[in-house]
């Protein structure tokens, strides 16, 4: 498998990341010696790339590797192997001290804010740690950085000075997001960043980061599992299942025509704001398998409502069925 476009430029833009047959296992241990027993298959050969200023939806089932691919791309956690190229550079190959330099341009977006904050440290202190840390500016500079980055996410300077346990969910999310912008990153991830959130403050949020995007050119790999969310803030969505990569197309060519029947199925599933319209809906039989012991063939075979004997014993390439639609299935049109 390929890595796709990996030299393409789409409208004027170039890739900014690439990543090729990245692989994350993460080791199960057992016996009094606590040897390798098995491995759990988190993430297994992915491949794709995301274009300067672009945002690209990664969705799939709870547990399919998404917040793994994410983390790897970071080396917040240590991929097995692959290549992660930003901006030219292999990201897997660098020593620590230039690795740190690279971070400045490449930060993320937490799930859970309250978790990813310092409950004993202001929040402005919070904001202001990564200036720190790179040695950006003297004080005074950096503080002006944290009262411009929050007045961009919505809050005021008198904030700068309270707890995170003082803030709504929707204002920490802010923060946290915040925080990302203080060190002008190139490259955010996103991490499920309105999955916790009330409705309304997710589109308050999503506004937040398109706004955010168009003003400081930024990229986004937008990590979710609400299918609504993603076509909302995505130009192109990739979608996985069980560690692998089935689909990536352009937004709107993946909504309006999927081509591998896990991403029929979960289009299938999103609610009609109509009361008198009902979707044909995909009913996946049978619960994912589970990664230490994925299936040979299609892992999505165990499930697929149109499989055939092949897909049980060979896996399908991830091959470019239409112009900028990628998809993984024998039986793609």
């Amino acid at each position: 498998m390929g890595v796709m476009n990996n030299n393409l430029q789409t409208n004027g833009k170039s890739d900014l990341l690439v990543v090729k047959d990245l692989v994350k296992y993460f080791p199960v241990r057992g016996g009094i010696l606590q040897r390798t027993v098995a491995q759990v298959q988190a993430v297994d050969r992915v491949s794709f790339s995301v274009k300067r200023g672009e945002t690209l939806g990664l969705v799939g089932e709870s547990g399919c590797g998404k917040t793994t691919v994410g983390r790897s791309i970071l080396r917040l956690i240590e991929p097995t192997s692959g290549q992660v190229s930003f901006n030219g550079q292999d990201i897997l190959q660098m020593k620590p001290k230039t690795l740190k330099a690279l971070r400045r341009d490449m930060q993320i977006i937490f799930q859970d804010p309250y978790a990813s904050l310092n409950p004993r440290m202001p929040i402005g202190e919070s904001v202001m740690e990564g200036l720190q840390i790179h040695n950006i500016g003297r004080p005074k500079e950096r503080w002006e950085v944290v009262i411009n980055m929050l007045k961009k996410v919505g809050l005021e300077e008198y904030h700068a000075r309270r707890y995170p346990h003082e803030f709504s969910g929707g204002q920490r999310q802010r923060i946290g997001i915040a925080r990302a912008l203080a060190l002008n990153p190139k490259f955010i991830v996103c991490d499920e960043p309105v999955s916790a959130l009330d409705v309304s403050i997710q589109s308050q949020v999503l506004n937040i980061l398109k706004d955010l995007q168009n003003e400081f050119g930024l990229t986004y790999l937008f990590i979710a599992h609400n299918l609504s969310v993603v076509e909302h803030i995505s130009d192109r969505v990739g979608v996985m299942y069980l560690g692998k990569m089935v689909e990536i197309a352009g937004r709107d060519a993946l909504y309006r025509e999927p081509l591998h029947p896990y991403t029929k199925a979960l289009l299938s599933a999103i609610p009609v704001p109509h009361p008198n319209v009902k979707r044909e809906r995909t009913i996946l039989k049978g619960d994912v398998p589970s990664p230490l012991n994925p299936p040979k063939g299609c892992r999505f075979h165990t499930r697929c409502p149109i499989a055939v004997e092949k897909c049980s014993f060979e896996e399908p390439e991830f091959l470019e069925k239409r112009p900028g639609h990628w998809v993984a299935c024998w039986l793609a049109d």
